[in-house]
């Protein structure tokens, strides 16, 4: 149980490195109190350039990458024993790691506990847990950009997909249940761009930078 404690600690801390922010302040910005006031990559991207806010999405997404796939290593025997009885935690591990990787973005101690909405870190999370899952969530995220220009929309609706894509490639059932709470975190966040979209002012992706959000 140590190691899989270990594993949490680390998994929070790196998700709650506050990519986003950082690159802001270098530019003189504080994304907190611009445009939507997210230190994630979409806001970067609007408020302070292109570069930035593909930068801070790369990076954010391997702040779930990585924990995920270094779990997955070391967790490959890894059980609980209670009595005569043992809990194999091989699956389980990774998913915790996981949920605590979005959970440090979103929450980031380093920001107050504010953060981002976590669609980045969620998919690197996907990516380490299944990748040709993980993949298809990215081509599905790409492909409603594309079309609607709106990243919300996409993230949301690429989390959503996500839960088939898993079901899919039949993965350990731990992987599906974490992907449906994965899920259902991603739209908590994104409330406020749910009204948004329903009364027609979401913005959308200009490449104009510090447009409104």
């Amino acid at each position: 149980m140590l190691s899989l404690i270990l594993q949490i600690l680390a998994a929070y801390l790196i998700g709650s490195i506050p990519t986003g922010f950082w690159i802001g302040k270098a530019r003189g910005i504080d994304v907190r109190k611009v445009g939507s006031c997210s230190t994630g990559a979409t806001n970067v991207y609007r408020s302070v350039g292109k570069v930035e806010g593909i930068l801070t999405m790369i990076l954010d997404l391997l702040k779930g990458y990585l924990p995920v796939i270094y779990s997955q290593k070391i967790s490959a025997d890894l059980t609980f024993n209670t009595g005569n009885l043992a809990f194999d935690l091989s699956d389980v591990a990774p998913v915790v790691v996981a949920l605590t990787a979005i959970i440090g973005h979103s929450k980031s101690i380093f920001l107050g506990f504010g953060g981002g909405k976590s669609a980045a870190t969620g998919l690197g999370t996907m990516l380490a847990l299944s990748l040709p899952a993980g993949g298809l969530t990215f081509l599905t995220w790409i492909t409603i950009v594309f079309i609607s220009r709106i990243v919300s929309l996409a993230s949301m609706t690429a989390a959503a997909a996500n839960v088939g894509y898993m079901i899919l490639f039949h993965v350990p059932r731990a992987f599906v249940v974490y992907s449906i709470i994965g899920c259902l975190y991603v739209t908590l966040r994104h409330k406020a761009n749910i009204k948004r979209l329903m009364n027609g002012t979401e913005p959308r992706i200009t490449g104009a930078k510090k447009e409104g959000s």
